[in-house]
């Protein structure tokens, strides 16, 4: 007898969870987050694997510029591509803490505003050859959390192509998405909202040996 009721209440219980669960709703357009390297056909450099939606660049290419290995001067420390680890770099957020890219509400093009912040970090890196970059991207907290990982990488994405367009190796520049979990300013206003619709640009520097 014990065991029939006991039978019965977990149906009720499996029952109730799978309610729960068709009725959460699901986020809309939800673009997959790349989640690793991938090394191309032919030995060519790492990048990361492509979105299907590609970020917007609101720029002319002038018939497609192409991106150049970043030198190393004669001592420096060549970065190894795609290993952006703690054990190997060391982060300079003071570096490009000024050079911070914002973002139109729900948006991953570049604004036309933002881009001169951008030609100044690509023009400093040419002088910086032992170092690699990191780019985080951000949203404010209104959406999904799932949609707003997808939008940060879109919004890093976008600003690493603009760098590598301007020059910059692709391979010395990583992306990550914080998504909505690290706001500057805490408020739930569009004043705060703008401050957290942001890219943000750290300098690594290689731990010294």
């Amino acid at each position: 007898m014990k065991c029939t009721k006991f039978v019965a209440l977990f149906a009720v219980a499996l029952l109730a969870a799978a309610v729960m669960v068709g009725c959460k709703k699901k986020p809309q357009n939800v673009t997959p987050l790349p989640s690793a390297y991938t090394t191309k056909p032919g030995g060519e450099e790492p990048s990361r694997a492509k979105l299907p939606e590609g970020p917007t660049l609101p720029v002319e290419t002038g018939g497609g510029a192409k991106a150049t290995a970043v030198p190393v001067e004669p001592g420096g420390l060549a970065p190894t591509p795609g290993d952006f680890g703690s054990d190997k770099w060391d982060e300079d957020r003071a570096k490009f803490a000024d050079k911070t890219v914002y973002f139109d509400f729900d948006k991953s093009n570049l604004k036309s505003s933002e881009t001169p912040k951008l030609d100044a970090v690509a023009d400093a890196m040419r002088t910086l050859t032992a170092n690699a970059l990191r780019v985080e991207g951000h949203c404010d907290e209104r959406g999904t959390e799932e949609y707003n990982r997808a939008l940060g990488e879109r919004r890093a994405l976008a600003i690493r192509e603009y760098l590598v367009m301007k020059g910059m190796n692709s391979a010395l520049i990583d992306t990550i998405s914080f998504g909505e979990n690290k706001p500057v300013d805490p408020g739930h206003n569009e004043t705060a909202w703008a401050k957290n619709r942001r890219g943000e640009l750290i300098l690594l520097v290689p731990k010294a040996k």
